[in-house]
């Protein structure tokens, strides 16, 4: 079995942040902040191997085993419930998930209520927990144009500033949950990578951003 630990990190500047807690926390890797075109680099005295993936595609990567560990934000893990183990949250990447709606928007029980939305679980677990009757649409693109041209009543999205929601005369009417980086293992790797896992959890709990 390879020694080396992969670890899979979410491309961009969340990954890039994370990174900085894995360095500090011992498990240093120069090669990767060179600037280059690669995909992948280890350092096998500090024992990993990391790789830039996409972000929705970590819990993939850790999944199915191709990482041992990765960051992925809650809203993936909630919305795609891979089989993991999350071990840590890493107080980054903090937003919320949230049911957004026009200005003075006034929910009608008497109808269907239409909900745009690219986490249509996330959505649909929300709405039967309140038991509220619903139509997803799933959208991939900008979706806070669904409720302005009459597609949708409401949108369900992440929200991290609000700017997009005001500069489209929209407002959050409901938080669903909080999102965070979270440290995830695949469940074999840390059946049998036991020991290295936990001494970065350890390392990492230490150096997280307060």
């Amino acid at each position: 079995m390879d020694k080396l630990l992969n670890v899979a990190l979410p491309k961009g500047r969340l990954g890039e942040n994370v990174y900085k807690i894995f360095e500090t926390a011992g498990f240093p890797c120069p090669s990767i902040l060179e600037g280059s075109r690669k995909l992948i680099f280890e350092n096998r005295e500090a024992g990993v191997r990391y790789f830039w993936a996409k972000p929705s595609d970590v819990a993939i990567y850790v999944e199915r085993g191709a990482a041992d560990i990765g960051v992925a934000g809650k809203d993936i893990l909630l919305e795609y419930e891979p089989d993991v183990y999350e071990l840590l949250d890493l107080d980054m990447g903090k937003c919320r998930m949230a049911v957004a709606a026009p200005k003075n928007f006034k929910d009608d029980s008497r109808y269907t209520l239409k909900v745009a939305t690219k986490f249509s679980r996330i959505a649909a677990d929300y709405y039967a927990s309140i038991g509220r009757d619903i139509d997803i649409i799933h959208l991939n693109g900008s979706i806070e144009i669904a409720p302005i041209l009459g597609l949708s009543d409401v949108i369900v999205d992440i929200v991290e500033t609000g700017t997009t929601l005001r500069e489209n005369d929209l407002e959050v009417i409901e938080t669903i949950v909080p999102i965070s980086a979270r440290l995830i293992a695949n469940k074999s790797s840390f059946k049998f990578k036991q020991e290295q896992i936990e001494k970065i959890v350890r390392e990492m709990s230490g150096h997280r951003k307060q």
